[in-house]
């Protein structure tokens, strides 16, 4: 496998992910202040066994072809960015499991305006750390196809 496909794999997880969490940040987790108290359990548990079927595997796939890339490219600026992306990969994973799943432990035991205002402004680092890696990623394939690799 040629590592413009797995570069190009790797982009196209990444922009899926980070336009996900754009949607999750400015329509999903602002609406869960209009959730039924009654309903909010139930429907914070729906939430998270559903989002994790299609975050996971992105999650996991971001991270396998954001790791392997770097070790592919001999040193250089190509080799530097890739770098950077799996830094950015780690901290979102550790806002993820640190930061973001807590809140939604606390929000599946009932609604808590506390650990829903903490949900929705930590999950700002991770809109911003996915955003910056989309802009990475697209640079990285464009200079690929510009030199017609």
């Amino acid at each position: 496998m040629s590592v413009l496909t797995v570069l190009v794999a790797h982009a196209a997880v990444t922009w899926f992910l980070a336009g996900l969490i754009w949607v999750v940040q400015l329509v999903h987790y602002p609406l869960f202040d209009h959730v039924e108290r009654e309903r909010f359990v139930s429907f914070e548990q729906a939430h998270s066994r559903r989002i994790t079927w299609i975050v996971a595997p992105a999650m996991l796939l971001e991270l396998v072809t954001g790791v392997w890339l770097p070790w592919t490219l001999g040193p250089g600026p190509e080799r530097g960015l890739l770098l950077i992306g799996a830094a950015l990969i780690a901290a979102f994973w550790l806002s993820t499991f640190f930061v973001q799943v807590p809140c939604h432990r606390r929000l599946a035991r009932g609604y808590d305006s506390d650990a829903h205002r903490r949900l929705v402004r930590s999950n700002w680092f991770r809109t911003a750390v996915s955003s910056l890696r989309a802009a990475i990623v697209t640079w990285l394939v464009l200079e690929h196809l510009a030199r017609g690799d």
